[in-house]
């Protein structure tokens, strides 16, 4: 009796243990997480070492997809152009965000009008879908006399410019689309930790004879450096994995001059039925990602160990 009553003890203790902890409140989101996330991920690693195919039900398990990728001499073509368009993509972004923030900043502080036009003005790049925006820059870099651009340009003289047809000025203009779009996210993140900065010490350098350049590169830049690493491992990611702006823009013409690693992934995929080799590429973009998402946590943690 008495081993009976120390069953059902136990058993009361791990049930209220259990009732009293998170986990149950977890359940229901780690159930999606395995369903919509985990899974899938599962499946395309399973399927990258395969030679499926989207025309065939049959397919067996081998390294060939990977041998084809690697041995394919598009593949270096693809990771250029891709650590092209990521570099200066985040660049570029980085640089025009701290400007804007930095303008918005100090526009408030001298009570100027227009902070708040400009702060929506440059928010409403960034709330435009992809394949919205690759039409409209499509529109203006028409090579014709309805493109906007050139017909400005020929205004005084110039072009018309072979904006999507040379490869060189393709990818620039890809490139240049992409910062138009990302140097919202890049502004907000460094507006909020401007926001952030004592005032008194950006005081006391002032008082101290520092200029403006001194103050920003001295006293403004380390105190944001935090805020600066996260922004750069967050657009890092979103940028390596841009696909709509650059289907509709270019569909990664001419050639394979803008075709980067998610775009090629489609094309392998939807374009050549090799559901294998996409996968493969997938994994090699799903690797890209992992790293960079562990260098975000890396830094968010060592952010918050120097906050404490």
């Amino acid at each position: 009796m008495s081993t009976y009553n120390k069953n059902v003890s136990g058993l009361r203790k791990i049930k209220n243990r259990f009732s009293n902890s998170p986990l149950p409140w977890l359940l229901p989101l780690l159930s999606v997480l395995v369903f919509v996330f985990l899974y899938p991920v599962a499946e395309i690693v399973r399927l990258s070492f395969t030679d499926a195919t989207l025309n065939a039900d049959d397919y067996s398990y081998t390294l060939d997809s990977y041998k084809s990728l690697f041995t394919n001499p598009g593949f270096i073509q693809m990771l250029f152009v891709t650590g092209t368009f990521v570099f200066f993509s985040i660049t570029l972004q980085m640089l025009f965000g701290f400007l804007i923030a930095l303008i918005i900043d100090q526009g408030e502080k001298r009570n100027l009008r227009g902070t708040v036009f400009t702060r929506t003005a440059v928010l409403t790049a960034w709330a435009i879908p992809g394949v919205i925006i690759g039409i409209i820059w499509q529109m203006l870099y028409n090579e014709t006399d309805a493109g906007i651009i050139n017909y400005l340009l020929s205004l005084v003289g110039i072009g018309p410019i072979p904006f999507l047809s040379n490869p060189t000025s393709a990818l620039i203009a890809v490139i240049f689309s992409n910062v138009w779009r990302g140097t919202a996210f890049s502004m907000i993140l460094i507006y909020a930790g401007l926001k952030t900065l004592p005032a008194d010490v950006l005081e006391s350098a002032k008082i101290d004879g520092a200029n403006a350049m001194q103050r920003g590169m001295k006293v403004i830049l380390p105190m944001l450096t935090p805020m600066l690493l996260i922004n750069l491992v967050i657009i890092s990611i979103d940028t390596f994995n841009t696909f709509d702006m650059v289907m509709a823009l270019t569909g990664g013409g001419p050639g394979q001059s803008t075709e980067v690693i998610s775009l090629s992934i489609y094309n392998s995929i939807f374009n050549q039925f090799n559901l294998g080799q996409g996968a493969a590429t997938s994994v090699v973009l799903l690797t890209i990602n992992v790293v960079m998402t562990i260098v975000y946590i890396l830094i968010l943690g060592r952010g918050e160990k120097d906050a404490a």
